[in-house]
């Protein structure tokens, strides 16, 4: 289950040296074709990391060849300098693959405001396209020159499923466990790899990820599935209200199965595929006890439904009591209560894990029944205003959480 699961795409992962820990810090990804189509999003904070700003440029064109991303540093906040190690990252690694700058996608992760280490992670782009050599096709069955990598580059058929595996390590920082996803369809496949484990916030979370599949599909197609997969999934995702300024998901497409699925069987599958990624992250988030989906029943339209679970799950003193197993159900009317919603506060019901803790904005007799201690949690609230619904997927505030954020800089 990665992003190698789909036919046509090479990866590896290694250690260059920009963590201090040793690990896997500098992945790769390479579509080998015959397609070379691409389509991304990216984060709406104004404050943008270089590789998010070139990035965006490059996927104008709606091309992609490969993705170069490292952990152990954001390259965010490191002025020109900055964007021209981004600059000299991609170049580097057309030079490897034979391609164009504007073929490779970048993307960072790790402390905002301190650059890169350029001499540790071109090693890293040289030992990893090495690597990822052994998963490009033959002659025999290479794509066309338009979109193949070099000869020299190639010299296998087979899929490095370890790869996958590696580049996946790679791109973690505070995650504790790689974060994979394989969608298998009728002869195509939708793979990826993501990473967050905090800073879990619209718009996408503070995340990386890159999905893949073999799927015959141009860049508008995988620009209308991405679009729309997102905005209910890593956009319904909100760990602690903050957002970051790298988050990037991108969907390549090699063509190599050869089978071009309907807009809706392409749109379902990427759905399905950030739909498991997300809910990978909100259950890694960093220290958290419970996996919190707030669900919004009863609004006068979906984004007054997603408004509201928003606002919910952004209550700090809520999630501090769910972290203490104490069901106090009047911190999510009074988060209600911030929002523009239409709803009317004598008519609100809510319920943990299914028991009804507020009746009409009151106490219920029999809310001391609720259960909370498990590490599935469910909120239900239903506003009585409409028929629109919506789920907002977060998690508790921990002690743990705030240990890990606590030095994360020194």
């Amino acid at each position: 289950m990665s992003v190698t699961s789909a036919q046509g795409f090479g990866a590896a992962g290694v250690a260059a040296g920009l963590k201090t820990s040793g690990d896997r810090d500098v992945a790769l990804v390479v579509n080998h074709g015959p397609l070379d189509a691409a389509a991304g999003v990216f984060t709406t904070n104004r404050v943008k990391a270089a590789p998010v700003l070139w990035s965006e440029q490059v996927l104008k064109s709606g091309r992609l060849t490969a993705v170069v991303l490292n952990s152990g540093g954001a390259n965010a906040c490191t002025g020109p300098e900055g964007f021209q190690d981004t600059h000299a990252t991609a170049e580097h690694v057309a030079e490897r693959l034979g391609c164009g700058a504007a073929d490779v996608a970048v993307c960072s992760t790790g402390v905002i405001g301190d650059r890169l280490n350029m001499p540790a992670l071109l090693a890293g782009v040289d030992a990893a396209t090495a690597a990822t050599a052994a998963t490009a096709p033959t002659a025999a069955t290479a794509p066309t020159a338009a979109t193949a990598p070099t000869a020299a580059t190639a010299t296998t058929t087979e899929t490095n499923s370890d790869g996958g595996d590696d580049a996946a390590r790679a791109i973690m920082t505070t995650d504790t466990h790689p974060k994979t996803v394989t969608i298998s369809n009728d002869g195509w496949v939708v793979g990826g790899m993501a990473k967050g484990a905090g800073m879990l916030a619209p718009a996408l979370a503070t995340m990386l990820c890159v999905l893949t599949t073999d799927a015959v599909a141009d860049a508008d197609a995988l620009d209308t599935a991405l679009r729309a997969a997102t905005s209910t999934t890593f956009d319904r995702i909100d760990s602690d209200g903050c957002m970051s300024t790298n988050d990037t998901v991108l969907l390549l497409a090699s063509g190599a199965s050869g089978i071009s699925p309907t807009q809706p069987e392409l749109n379902q599958a990427v759905e399905k595929a950030c739909a498991d990624l997300a809910r990978q992250l909100i259950g890694d988030a960093e220290g958290a006890s419970k996996e919190v989906a707030i669900t919004i029943t009863g609004a006068a339209s979906e984004q007054e439904a997603v408004t509201v679970a928003r606002s919910i799950s952004r209550n700090n003193l809520l999630m501090c009591a769910l972290f203490g197993n104490d069901p106090y159900w009047g911190r999510v009317l009074a988060a209600i209560g911030t929002t523009d919603a239409t709803f009317d506060p004598d008519r609100v019901d809510v319920s943990f894990n299914g028991v009804k803790v507020c009746v009409n904005g009151t106490r219920n007799p029999d809310a001391e029944a609720a259960d909370i201690t498990p590490r599935h949690l469910s909120v239900e609230v239903d506003l009585h205003a409409g028929d629109k619904t919506a789920t907002v997927h977060t998690n508790d505030l921990t002690l743990a959480y705030v240990h890990e954020n606590s030095a994360y800089t020194s």
